[in-house]
């Protein structure tokens, strides 16, 4: 994938908008040199010299309905009982299981956690396992933190590395061979300096499925919210659009978690109800989502649709600024019917630097002749 033969292009020119020059974003990286057949890892000299950066953007897709487990379940159980070290759950027929936390549990999806492994975790590994740079060198960056369960189709991130690559397509075939088959690199590109995956954002763009018929299709039952209820799906229409506009939906997340961007203010440019047949399709893009957002309009959607509450109790919600509010309707829709469908930026942020590799979008592999013999 780099020049002259070797595993990483470390004497390829630099694309000029690549190379990060400036004393304030170059730092002495470790840099991954031949021993024998392998590469091992060697640490720059304290002598202050200053190694160009090169940046890569990522578009990944994953099925995040095995990244979660018991963890998840006991944090979800520890936020509802206030934080208590203690706490008491019934599993039917009159037994109460009774556990001790001494700390609020993890949970998995889109964010650096080994244990419950979680995708960037993984994607993580496989990046160090191919370029051969220590975690903190590849500054890897998500554009949205999914949660466990949640599916992605257009997750964008970014890395860096200390070395150009003169073609894309073999680090690309070797992620892909390193990840499980439930997480896939869609597309590599070079990126600009100035581009950073969450930060350079425009808007986000979520949907959530929902199946709505007596009996589940088998097949989405990964993937789909199955309601039993019929769904009114015009009420659902004219509640939708009232989240419409720059709000402050401070009613609308869950302050269990530690937001990053403490504004509560987003702005949603649409939102969409789509009917195709049995199955209801929400679509809905904003400038930002905070934690359990979407999730949390989308439950208070599906009981407007099951016309147990009226659509005018959107705004009066959004009004309170209270997440206690909207509790007292709904709870958060579940995960699974969720999916990240694609993050978009503005074109200055997209566009590739000079001398830079051509993007790969994967490669097919092809045969001279058939092999297989004919009888």
């Amino acid at each position: 994938m780099g020049s002259g033969g070797g595993a990483l292009g470390l004497s390829s020119p630099l694309f000029a908008n690549g190379h990060l020059s400036s004393s304030s974003n170059s730092t002495s990286l470790p840099l991954p040199v031949e021993d024998g057949n392998h590469l091992a890892m060697v640490k720059p000299s304290s002598s202050g010299v200053n190694l160009p950066h090169y940046k890569w953007r990522l578009l990944i897709a994953y099925d995040g309905t095995r990244y979660a487990g018991l963890l998840s379940l006991l944090f979800l159980i520890y936020i509802s009982s206030g934080g208590s070290s203690y706490v008491s759950i019934s599993i039917g027929i009159g037994i109460d299981i009774f556990l001790k936390l001494s700390s609020s549990p993890s949970i998995s999806g889109w964010q650096f956690q080994v244990s419950p492994p979680t995708i960037q975790c993984i994607v993580e590994k496989a990046l160090i396992q191919i370029t051969k740079l220590e975690r903190e060198c590849l500054h890897f960056v998500g554009a949205s933190r999914t949660d466990t369960g949640v599916h992605a189709w257009g997750q964008v991130a970014h890395f860096i590395t200390p070395f150009n690559y003169d073609s894309l397509e073999t680090i690309h075939a070797a992620l892909n061979g390193l990840l499980p088959s439930d997480i896939r690199v869609r597309e590599i590109s070079a990126a600009t300096p100035e581009f950073h995956a969450r930060f350079s954002a425009k808007s986000k763009v979520y949907h959530y499925k929902i199946y709505n018929d007596t009996i589940m299709d088998p097949f989405q039952r990964h993937y789909v919210y199955h309601s039993v209820y019929k769904l009114n799906t015009a009420a659902m229409r004219e509640a939708a659009k009232m989240f419409i506009g720059k709000h402050d939906f401070s009613a609308f997340v869950n302050a269990s978690r530690n937001d990053r961007v403490p504004d509560p203010v987003k702005t949603i440019s649409r939102f969409d109800v789509i009917e195709m047949g049995p199955l209801i399709q929400l679509e809905v893009e904003g400038s930002g989502f905070l934690y359990r957002q979407v999730r949390n309009m989308v439950a208070l959607l599906i009981q407007i649709g099951k016309e147990a509450i009226p659509t005018e109790i959107v705004p009066k919600i959004l009004a309170t600024l209270d997440r206690r509010a909207l509790a007292k309707y709904a709870l958060s829709a579940p995960p699974h019917g969720l999916c990240l469908v694609s993050v978009k930026y503005n074109q200055e942020h997209l566009l590739l630097p000079s001398d830079c590799p051509t993007t790969s979008f994967g490669r097919h592999h092809t045969i001279t002749k058939c092999k297989l013999p004919f009888y």
